[in-house]
């Protein structure tokens, strides 16, 4: 299993005239000192005036300097909003990310969630899923070597050399976002990682891997002419101290991170002009579903997170991605939780990353028959097993 870490650049009020460039900065010092730790991937989201959630709406910027910071660390646009950037402009900028990283980039896509992103831009959120498939097709020929042209029923674009072009051929590796079974069950028919942003059980997230890897062998039909990427990754609250309670305290900033979130997508836009999430936050902290929400997660001791990450690799997650930085986590814990966790945790996973890539590729061959899940979003996770069948099936 490999293991990203994951970047929302939140900022809870009060702020002061020197908060975003704090956050920008200690991030950029995380991801140089999880580089040196041997983490394998970091990510980065593009939301735009979600405030106190997410101050990151310029991703290939932030990434355009952790690229110099860094040698081996993937660099994930986790993800890159199509329905409110140009087709051209994303082609350009991730090329670009990709030539000064050494080929490094990892290339998420997405179509954003809500009104209060997609309207300041001009697009309908009943639109969102043509508009993310239209730009799917519009930008995956901009990344090859010939002049591109295209028209569809939402981007038209007339014959052009798309530069510069990306040092990964025929392009960076690609993902989606999901937060369903069904966008999982998509991911996997579209032949794209899945970027699982549901904050998942392991039993759960066995489920997931089957619904994916099923859709993906059986039932793949791609939107472009790309290259697929056989993955699944699920994010996860983190925080890895020596004791369960000190993790417990130092984490408190991944309730903060859930409740945002939960907020923004309930809310209309405006409604939330006058609130102040931080204090919203502070009565819902030590509510019923407030400490429900806490107990979850990879928080505490490393033998704590290792029993947790074992259910995961049980599963067959690809990749585990840690929601470190959040709310107001503090920079000094979050480091030193990256550093204990890459210490005691995290080379026993990484040790064992051949097993799980000799069942991927029985999987992806068809010598082993995943069964097939109900993904209604009603239907319970229900324990699976992996059904080795005498002959591949094309």
């Amino acid at each position: 299993m490999k293991f990203g870490i994951f970047y929302e650049h939140q900022i809870p009020r009060p702020w002061d005239v020197h908060s975003e460039y704090r956050i920008l900065n200690e991030s950029l010092d995380q991801i140089e000192l999880a580089d040196r730790l041997g983490f394998d991937y970091a990510w980065e989201v593009e939301h735009h005036f979600l405030e106190e959630y997410s101050h990151s709406s310029a991703p290939e910027v932030f990434l355009g300097a952790a690229s110099q910071r860094t040698k081996n660390i993937r660099l994930g646009h986790g993800v890159v909003q199509l329905t409110t950037n140009r087709p051209a402009r994303v082609a350009e900028r991730v090329s670009t990310l990709d030539l000064v990283s050494n080929g490094r980039v990892e290339l998420g896509l997405g179509e954003s969630a809500t009104t209060a992103e997609l309207h300041p831009f001009g697009r309908r959120f009943r639109d969102k899923r043509a508009v993310w498939e239209d730009a799917v097709r519009a930008v995956i020929p901009m990344f090859g070597d010939d002049p591109v042209e295209y028209h569809g029923e939402f981007f038209d674009f007339p014959v052009r050399n798309v530069i510069p072009k990306p040092l990964q051929k025929p392009h960076p590796p690609l993902w989606v976002a999901c937060s369903q079974r069904d966008t999982i069950e998509a991911a996997g028919r579209w032949g794209m990682g899945a970027l699982g942003f549901q904050f998942v059980s392991a039993d759960e997230a066995q489920a997931w891997v089957h619904t994916y890897y099923n859709s993906f062998t059986k039932r793949q039909s791609k939107l472009a002419d790309y290259t697929a990427n056989p993955n699944i990754a699920v994010v996860s609250g983190f925080m890895c101290c020596d004791t369960d309670e000190e993790a417990h305290v130092k984490a408190e900033g991944w309730t903060f991170f859930a409740f945002a979130l939960r907020f923004y997508a309930t809310h209309k836009p405006g409604e939330g002009d006058q609130i102040n999430l931080w204090e919203e936050y502070q009565a819902f902290r030590s509510s019923e579903a407030g400490q429900k929400m806490h107990a979850g997660g990879l928080v505490g001791s490393p033998d704590t997170i290792r029993r947790k990450l074992e259910k995961f690799e049980r599963s067959h997650v690809d990749q585990v991605i840690l929601l470190n930085q959040a709310g107001k986590n503090k920079h000094e814990d979050i480091c030193s939780s990256l550093e204990l966790f890459a210490r005691e945790v995290m080379p026993e996973f990484h040790a064992r990353e051949d097993e799980h890539q000799a069942w991927k590729l029985r999987v992806l061959s068809g010598e082993i028959e995943l069964e097939e899940i109900d993904t209604s979003p009603d239907a319970l996770p229900r324990p699976q097993r992996n059904r080795p069948i005498e002959t591949p099936s094309h």
